[in-house]
Order: C-alpha cells, then sequence, then structure tokens
C-alpha cells in the first residue's frame, strides 16, 4: 500500500514524516522507503517534528523517543491533542516501558531499534492498511453499531452515544474486531493478526495496552458492566448485555 487514491480517482504515493535526530538512520529509513514506492520527509528534533506533522501532509509518522528540543513523549501527547495522523514509535531496545508508555499516549505501533528496514516497512503497511476505511474483503462497510456504541467505517469515526470518541488506528480495528463478533472469544493471536496486522510476539504487552486504552476511552456499559472482558490465557471478549425480562 504505497498509494491511496483521491477525490478524483488519481493515485497518490503516502508520504512519511521521519523524526529522529539519527541523521544517518534517517537516510536509510529515506533510501529503503523511497525504494518501496513512498515519498519520505525527515526532521532532526521534537518540536521541528511536531510541526510537520500537524501540517496535514503525512499520512504516517516515525517518532524516535530520544529526540532534541522535547522528548518524543512530549512530542506524541502534543501531535495526538490535535491530530489523529498514525504514529510508530521507535524504541531503544529492551526498554519495554518505553513502548507500552508510547502506546498508553497514543502511538499506533513500535519499532524497537536497532531493526530491518523490511520489517519496519511490514509494520508501515499494516497501519496504513488499519486506516484506509476498507474491510479486508476490499468492499466498503459505512457503519458498524452495537448497542451505544457506533462505528463509521469510511470516516473512521466512533461514537458512544452521541458523543465522538478519539481512537487510534490499533484501537478503532480492535473495536472493528469486537463489535464484528459481539459475545464470542477472540484468541490473542487472532486479536494481534486481524487488528495490528502482525504475528503475536513472546511477552508483547501491545495488545493488552490497546485494549486498556480502549475500555478506557468507551467507559463502562449501559447496564454499567464492563464491556471487554480478558479470558485468562485465551483472549478477549466483548460482552453483549443480557435482555431484560
Amino acid at each position: 500500500m504505497q498509494a491511496r487514491g483521491d477525490a478524483s480517482g488519481e493515485w497518490i504515493t503516502n508520504k512519511i514524516l521521519v523524526v529522529d535526530d539519527d541523521v544517518e538512520l534517517c537516510e536509510l529509513v529515506q533510501q529503503y522507503l523511497g525504494s518501496q514506492g513512498f515519498h519520505v520527509d525527515a526532521v532532526h528534533d521534537g518540536t521541528a517534528g511536531v510541526m510537520e506533522a500537524l501540517s496535514n501532509a503525512y499520512d504516517l509518522v516515525i517518532l524516535d523517543v530520544m529526540l532534541p528540543g522535547i522528548r518524543g513523549f512530549e512530542a506524541l501527547r502534543q501531535i495526538r491533542a490535535k491530530s489523529a495522523v498514525p504514529v510508530v514509535m521507535l524504541t531503544a531496545h529492551g526498554e519495554d516501558v518505553d513502548r507500552i508508555v508510547g502506546l498508553e499516549i497514543g502511538a499506533d505501533d513500535y519499532m524497537p531499534k536497532p531493526f530491518n528496514p523490511r520489517e519496519l516497512a511490514a509494520r508501515i503497511h499494516a497501519v496504513l492498511r488499519r486506516t484506509a476505511g476498507t474491510t479486508r474483503d476490499g468492499k466498503t462497510q459505512s457503519v458498524i453499531a452495537l448497542g451505544d456504541i457506533r462505528l463509521d467505517m469510511l470516516s473512521r469515526t466512533s461514537y458512544q452515544k452521541d458523543r465522538q470518541v478519539e481512537l487510534t488506528s490499533a484501537e478503532f480495528e480492535l473495536l472493528t474486531q469486537f463489535l464484528k463478533a459481539p459475545g464470542q472469544v477472540l484468541a490473542r493471536e487472532d486479536l494481534v493478526k486481524n487488528a495490528l496486522g502482525r504475528e503475536l510476539e513472546p511477552s508483547d504487552r501491545s495488545l493488552d495496552v490497546h485494549i486498556s486504552n480502549l475500555r478506557r476511552k468507551l467507559g463502562f456499559a449501559e447496564d454499567g458492566a464492563e464491556r471487554i472482558r480478558a479470558i485468562r490465557n485465551v483472549g478477549y471478549v466483548y460482552v453483549v448485555a443480557s435482555p431484560s425480562p
């Protein structure tokens, strides 16, 4: 998915912004992603990264945690305050805390450094597929609704009653999976594969963080019960309220 269609039907190259003070790494990413059909720009400090990310010129932002000016986490907070542009965080290898914090703030995915450019490209493809506004069979589905929750698949907006709920692409895709299978237990492996676009890795807590964020943003169900219940050693289920007698 290196291109998207505009209103006239013409194809436009996806634009990626890399925010990292490692100039050599930025050049490597630009070269590799450029060979994959992406247009890639790079800036090297957090303040400039926020300004560029909020320019509405990019389809996805790759954001390093360690940055001069303002750190990546603060940059992500400022971006999320005004934009839902997909963000992939770059974290130090083995720093699980950084990954969890980034996801809690609103990152769509993360990549530990050092990384294989091919794997980064695969993560980007997965995130862009989640924001494409179509179902996996290629057919457009306009609205999915269950109880007081409604998803507009074309605009990728979500509502709890009349309140719009700001979700990241990962949270939106997870909620889509749940609403398509209410009351059914969905395995962790299937949720990661179908919603996050990758295989479940050992000790990967990203799914749990995304679902924790989703619970917090949606609140309790109309009957006061939790919406998403964990099934130990299996996965999660979107709880369907029992009909009133």
